[in-house]
């Protein structure tokens, strides 16, 4: 209560109830993608199908995200960011409980997509009624309230997935979706304003840059979510992504000869929207390898359970949490040169400590460990979020959020997909076969940490005063 007391002096009442609400509907989604994870045994013993076959229902929904996240501010500008927002919280929560109620892996699959198809509207055009409604040096703590849910999300969600189908039943993790979003409809309807739909967002759809974005994001999802499959066929995978590819360049190549483009890339012409979308997707793919390879680490090679090695990582989400009222006072502090390059640093270098994990090792020395690193992509997390957007000009900042939720969301299946190539390699380098050993998971730990120093080429490139626009307030 008394930090919500400051930041309500510091920023204007009605940016901070937003910030909140739309916080709490992305906190839904999050912890709805990530804690069906830990239930897929049980799932697929229901439906008496393969664990393998049931990883279509977490498929569906990421490709699902990528087809229709690109259209979101096209939707939101022609019928209003309050209308859209709470129709898609609507939809979502309508989509979860017939996810509760499927009694079968089809029947779970098409509620998983229409989950999809609501959560690629929701979150976009929450964030976008943010931005829209959050004056320039109140970004950094409008920034904070919804950064910690998608830190949050995929460290607490596979720990609330074994809570719930351990001790309940599977059912919880879509149910618990309803009381969480009627909460946030009610509170969306009365605090978000809708905006009105202009001259220029009654234009017609961009068929063709949807279709070819959409097909090759699509593309793109599915190969990478074949990357990180144990028995993995790398033609197809590759030959999906090399597609995706070529349709994403012939989206961008597109929307410079079309009036009105479903992403208007000249947005990338502003530099500190362009560092966030270059070397911050290099840190957020870094920062999502986490909730997959060290789970992973405790159960295969330290023996834990799923919910113990979830309980254990809950460290990460202490972190997480910690961090957020200290990231606003260090955002306001130094610029972002300093900040994103000193903590860039410690990013790596917190990766890099996890080499060192070994089954004798004490518990505190781990957990410790694990705090200390989600302090560290929480800052990083928040310090780019709000650099993205402290120079984009309000008729660009629509353009600027699709593009940068589309991104934000794929270095989700990056993250992984890159933990993941870096283990076939470390176990095809130390002869393992997919019987992963303590050696394969330090060896990926390494190639991840130098990896994340490729990040720091970009932000290096900033000067001390890109950004400055939300960091004068307390300056």
């Amino acid at each position: 209560m008394p930090l919500l007391k400051v930041e309500s002096n510091r920023m204007k009442k009605k940016s901070l109830y937003i910030s909140l609400i739309v916080g709490i509907a992305f906190l839904m989604e999050n912890l709805d993608s990530t804690a069906i994870t830990t239930a897929i045994p049980k799932m697929a013993n229901d439906f008496s199908v393969s664990a393998v076959t049931m990883s279509a229902g977490i498929t569906a929904y990421v490709i699902m995200l990528a087809v229709f996240i690109p259209i979101s501010g096209w939707v939101a500008g022609r019928y209003g960011t309050r209308s859209v927002f709470s129709l898609a919280v609507t939809g979502f929560i309508l989509a979860s409980v017939a996810c509760g109620f499927s009694g079968s892996l089809p029947v779970f699959v098409v509620s998983r997509i229409l989950q999809g198809m609501a959560g690629a509207m929701m979150v976009p055009v929450g964030q976008l009624a943010v931005l829209t409604n959050t004056a320039k040096e109140d970004l950094v703590a409008a920034t904070a309230y919804i950064t910690w849910p998608g830190l949050v999300g995929p460290i607490a969600g596979p720990f609330l997935g074994g809570f719930f189908t351990s001790y309940l039943s599977w059912h919880w993790i879509f149910f618990i979706n309803v009381p969480i979003g009627i909460i946030t409809i009610i509170y969306a309807l009365k605090f978000i304003p809708n905006t009105q739909p202009s001259e220029k967002n009654k234009r017609k759809l961009d068929w063709i840059g949807f279709l070819l974005s959409g097909i090759g994001l699509m593309c793109l999802t599915i190969g990478l979510e074949l990357l990180s499959q144990d028995n993995v066929d790398y033609t197809v995978s590759f030959t999906l992504i090399g597609i995706s590819l070529l349709l994403i360049g012939l989206s961008v190549w597109h929307s410079f000869r079309t009036a009105y483009p479903i992403i208007d890339y000249n947005v990338l012409k502003i530099k500190t929207f362009r560092i966030p979308i270059t070397s911050g997707t290099i840190s957020k793919i870094v920062i999502n390898t986490a909730p997959f390879i060290i789970p992973l680490l405790f159960q295969t090679v330290f023996g834990m359970s799923a919910f113990h090695s979830g309980l254990l990582f809950m460290a990460s989400m202490i972190g997480n949490l910690m961090m957020k009222p200290a990231t606003i006072w260090i955002t306001k502090k130094y610029n972002f040169r300093q900040v994103l390059c000193f903590n860039g640093f410690l990013l790596a270098l917190t990766t890099f400590l996890q080499v060192f994990f070994y089954p004798g090792l004490a518990v505190w020395i781990i957990a410790g460990i694990l705090f200390f690193a989600g302090m560290v992509r929480s800052m990083q997390f928040s310090g780019l979020n709000t650099l993205a957007y402290a120079d984009v000009p309000s008729d660009l900042m629509s353009n600027a959020n699709t593009l940068y939720i589309t991104l934000q969301q794929l270095s989700v299946a990056l993250g992984v997909s890159f933990a993941a190539l870096s283990l076939h390699f470390s176990s095809f380098y130390h002869q393992n076969g997919n019987n992963y050993q303590l050696n394969d998971f330090q060896m990926s730990f390494t190639i991840i940490s130098l990896f994340c120093l490729l990040s720091l080429i970009g932000y290096l490139k900033l000067n001390k005063e890109d950004g400055l626009v939300v960091r004068v307030k307390n300056k």
